[in-house]
């Protein structure tokens, strides 16, 4: 039911964001357009601008914002999952300041000018590299300690960091610019080759995080009891980090980094729902999806002609949750003891 409700208002989202905007489209344009090209030619055909508009400007946004939201948020149950921890996300990676050390060595090399496929590419490729480099610090002797993986990921992002800065110190003052508003997160711009690139990555990424959905629920018992019960805790553990780097590596390759959404919705979700990952997961995907393209719609509208970046929108609603999460933390830990 859960599930019906969200993929139902994902689809009424979808339709307004495509409608809204400087100029302004009829919500049933979207759907006479797909219906005229699936071959139901009686249906009468939007005007040749709000076609020219749906096609080219706010599908493809649209459809972006859809992915990297979900991407981002499954990314945060598989997470949560792992390291049982309700303000665990993809960031614990080095996701993040993986996928900008990429973007900011496409940008300074020309490369990202050469081809739009270049900067997406070596973001993803930073973003695998901040994983795999982070599990493989904190493994010993074939097994992975999680509080080790955080503190790998805090080291590698601190350095990562640092060479993003001495990079951009000898980059050329447009060069600068361009990374600075990359680093914003944004969907404004993108077009259906983004689109495309990210769709044949991110679902299959997706796929393998739902296939592992059971393991994600033994290891909610701990290492020890899933393995008890037969599970394979270093090798699922390999694949859901290598399958989170990836989704998230992709999301932000697209969008640029977009902070929040791997907390928020996850834990809102895992909240109303519970912590079985078989419903959790697919819940979070359209709850992601759903979260992404409805702060894009309020950065369109709240200050017009002006657009506010969706980065800036998730940071704003996030940044108070995140708060409320630490606070409520401390205090069942002084109640604890």
């Amino acid at each position: 039911m859960v599930l019906a409700l969200l993929a139902a208002g994902l689809v009424a989202a979808v339709l307004l964001a495509v409608g809204v905007g400087a100029v302004r489209v009829p919500p049933s344009a979207l759907p006479r357009l797909a219906a005229w090209h699936l071959g139901f030619h009686g249906v009468s055909l939007p005007s040749q601008q709000e076609t020219t508009i749906l096609l080219l400007i706010r599908l493809p946004r649209v459809l972006a914002g859809l992915l990297v939201g979900a991407g981002l948020a499954a990314g945060g149950v598989v997470m949560q999952g792992l390291f049982r921890n309700p303000m665990a996300s993809p960031d614990i990676l080095g996701v993040s300041t993986g996928g900008s050390l990429g973007a900011v060595v496409a940008i300074a090399t020309g490369l990202a000018g050469a081809s739009p496929l270049f900067l997406p590419a070596l973001a993803v490729a930073g973003a695998l590299a901040a994983a795999f480099l982070i599990y493989a610090i904190s493994s010993y002797r074939g097994k992975t300690s999680l509080l080790f993986v955080v503190l790998a990921g805090l080291a590698i992002s601190s350095f990562f960091n640092g060479l993003v800065s001495a990079i951009l110190l000898f980059a050329r003052q447009y060069e600068v610019s361009q990374f600075i508003f990359w680093t914003m997160g944004g969907l404004d711009g993108r077009t259906w080759r983004q689109v495309l690139m990210a769709v044949p990555v991110l679902l299959p990424g997706l796929a393998v995080m739902a296939f592992y959905a059971r393991e994600l629920n033994l290891l909610a018992l701990g290492e020890e009891g899933a393995q008890s019960l037969g599970l394979g805790v270093e090798a699922a553990k390999r694949v859901l980090l290598a399958a989170t780097a990836v989704v998230a590596g992709v999301a932000i390759s697209v969008s640029g980094p977009v902070g929040f959404v791997g907390l928020l919705i996850p834990h809102l979700f895992r909240l109303l729902l519970g912590p079985d990952h078989r419903v959790l997961l697919p819940a979070s995907i359209l709850g992601g999806a759903l979260f992404l393209i409805l702060s894009d719609l309020a950065g369109r509208v709240l200050a017009p002609p002006f657009e506010i970046r969706v980065g800036i929108i998730t940071a704003v609603l996030g940044s108070p949750y995140f708060l409320f999460l630490i606070l409520r933390a401390q205090r069942r830990r002084l109640r604890l003891g």
